[in-house]
Parts: C-alpha cells; structure tokens; sequence
C-alpha cells in the first residue's frame, strides 16, 4: 500500500522465498506479528514476471479511497488478478507474439475450443475433433488454458509440453461457467445482444461454452479493468494446413537446432516486419498455412504491389517504422492502464494512414485499402491535450 505492494502471512513468506526479497513481520498488537514482505510499485513489473514465470497468479490490491481523507479504514479491494493468460504489462509480453487465454469443453469425441489475446481484442471459436485437439493448442500456444473442474486433467493435457518448447498453464473453473446456457448468456451480456447469429455460433454448443466461460473468467479475474473485446469470431481448422509437432520441428518454424534456438527458426529468417502487429500476424501465417486458394491470391497480389515498386516499397518501410503496437496501445486505453507517451505513439502511427492509403492505389487491393481509415480527430484531441514529450501517467 502507498508506494509499496505488501504481502501478508503466508503470501509473504512464499513470496519473499519466489522473489528473494526480505521477510520481515508487523505487530498486531498484543505481542502477536504478522510476516509481511513487500515490493515498490515502481517495481512491480520487474516481480509480476519472476512470479508468473513460477506458476503463480497474483491478486493485485489497491486502495480506493484517499487516507488523508478516509474516517477510519481505508478502502481496499482486489481490482485484478494477473495470470499467465491475463498479463496486460507491455513489460511482461513479447512484442511480436500474442498472449492467448484459452478455455476447451468437451462432448463425445467433439472439442470447443476458444481463444482471446486479451491485449489486442482478438477472440476466436471453433468445434473440432477431440484427437485434433492437441495440435491447435500446440498452433495457437496459449499461455493457459482453462477447463471445468470435473475429474481429473484431459487425456491430452496429461504431461503436456508441446513439441517446440511450447507449454502452457492449465486452470481449473467452476464448470458452470461451461454450461451452454450459462456460456451463452454471458456472451449475449458481455457484447449487448440479443442473438449469437450475427457471431455465427448459434447451435455451436461446445464452441460457445468454452467462450462463455472464458468471458466468466475474465469478470472474475480483470475486475476494474474494462476489457474492450472485438466480436468473436468463428473459424475452421479446415481452412488451414495442420502440421504435427515433428513436422513443426522438421520445418524449423519458430526455433531450431539441439537447443531450440528461436534466433536460427524460419521465423527468425524471414522476419523483417516492422511493427509488432505484423510480427504476430506472420507468426500465425507461418503456424496456419493457408488452403483458400482465393485468400492466398489476395496476399499475393499484395506482396506483388510492393515488390514491383521500390519506391512505394521504401516509403511503405518508411511509414510503417513510425507505427508503434496500436493493438495493445488500444487495449490499454480500455483498461484504463494507457500511459501518456503511449497516447502519443498511437497518434503517430494514426497519422501514418492517410499515406500508406495512398500507397495502395491498385484496384485489386481495395480490400486492404479499406481496412486503413483515417482518424484526424483523435489525432488532433491527443495533439492538443498532451504535450509532445509527456511525464507521468493518465488520469
């Protein structure tokens, strides 16, 4: 509390041992001592990692009222709960790879699997097979995983470490937050609808229980954050190419060699986006190749626009340079944990689509000129509300 997170009783033992940070201890009054262990909040990313790195969630409490003002206790409640599927810190995330939080249900040899990257919006559903289960997670390589807490873990989860160096972390729920009805109403609230047919899914039970119940999870856990999730979106694993893990290993995709070097991968080699949404976007073009012929023409269409025109190809390089991480800028900005230079990042890049726009002045790249839309007023509202070169935090 104040300029210190501060653990009490057990939580502060086991976090002065996980963070080798000195133990030490309160009074209570009458000769009794309570073990206390803190950290600064200035320092708190630098711990939130070391503590999710070794397999702990972290309930984050703040104070809610001012003590110089407060008549007694001061207000206090958890507002977050950080777990390896729901970091939102730009320190703690790897700029170039989403975070995914996914849930699975279950039915007769069938699977629902759901995902959402809770820093960009992106939220995805499918139904698949149960056997072809493992090799989606392993594609998608989510962070954690939820599933109802009936019986043991999966069969697939079993001693899961994907092949690659991929794990993740596997939470049980409340299967309640699993079943149809229940999944189905907490995305109908969540979105402010009526109908699941605009999404897609209606009849899809197994997919919409294991979004549901990730919606459940996230008002659990991200409790004064307002996470700003785009509309879920339904795929099939048969619109892309599966590939095993000894097929992944063969290829080299994301790491290489006896020690799984990821700076020796196809990723690595091929890599020369230059912002972090197109880093995460061709980690998941290479991780799903595409079998829609129409699409993959599109992609090439445009990759030809720019390799035919080095002018267009340097200016395209150009602009794309001064575009910092609008998806997780944007996200922030929900959540309410944006900080001013970040603001000011999001206009600099807003400010770089008028021009790229331009560049994409082929008739059969309408479709992707149309996903770039000007924002002159929130460029000049940022412009005028804070200065160039900010201190300090928003709010």
């Amino acid at each position: 509390m104040g300029d210190f997170y501060e653990t009490f009783d057990d939580d502060a033992v086991l976090a002065a041992k996980e963070l080798e940070i000195t133990l030490t201890s309160r009074s209570m009054g009458k000769g009794d001592r309570v073990p206390l262990a803190g950290v600064p909040v200035h320092a708190l990313d630098n711990y939130l990692a070391r503590l999710i790195k070794k397999g702990h969630k972290v309930a984050i409490c703040e104070q809610l009222s001012d003590p110089a003002t407060s008549k007694g206790l001061v207000d206090r409640d958890v507002v977050r709960i950080v777990t390896p599927g729901t970091i939102l810190e730009s320190a703690l995330l790897d700029q170039k790879t989403n975070n995914y939080l996914a849930a699975v249900s279950e039915h007769n040899g069938m699977a629902g699997l759901a995902y959402v990257d809770i820093t960009t919006g992106e939220f995805l559903a499918t139904e698949l097979a149960s056997g072809s289960l493992p090799l989606e997670l392993e594609r998608i390589d989510a962070a954690e995983v939820l599933v109802p807490d009936t019986g043991g873990p999966p069969v697939w989860a079993d001693g899961w470490n994907g092949g690659g160096g991929s794990s993740y972390e596997l939470t049980t729920v409340d299967s309640r937050d699993f079943r149809p009805d229940q999944a189905r109403q907490a995305l109908l609230a969540h979105f402010g609808i009526l109908t699941l047919e605009s999404f897609g899914c209606e009849g899809m039970e197994l997919a919409v229980s294991a979004a549901g119940a990730i919606v459940e999870y996230l008002a659990r856990t991200q409790k004064a954050a307002k996470l700003q999730l785009a509309n879920l979106s339904i795929y099939s694993t048969g619109t892309f190419m599966a590939l095993d893990t000894q097929t992944r290993r063969n290829l080299e995709l994301f790491s290489a060699g006896r020690n799984d070097s990821k700076q020796l991968s196809l990723l690595a080699a091929l890599d020369r986006t230059k912002t972090p949404m197109g880093g995460r976007l061709l980690r998941q073009w290479l991780g799903q190749p595409l079998l829609d012929l129409p699409e993959l023409e599109q992609r090439l269409d445009a990759v030809d626009h720019f390799y035919l025109d080095g002018l267009k190809r340097a200016s395209a390089i150009t602009s794309l340079g001064k575009v910092s991480d609008l998806e997780r800028i944007v996200g922030r900005i929900v959540s309410g944990t944006v900080a001013p230079r970040e603001l000011i990042a999001l206009k600099d890049g807003l400010s770089s689509v008028p021009s790229l726009r331009e560049m994409l002045d082929s008739p059969g790249l309408d479709w992707l000129r149309a996903q770039l839309t000007p924002l002159p007023d929130v460029c000049s509202l940022i412009e005028e509300s804070i200065a160039p070169d900010p201190v300090g935090a928003v709010g």
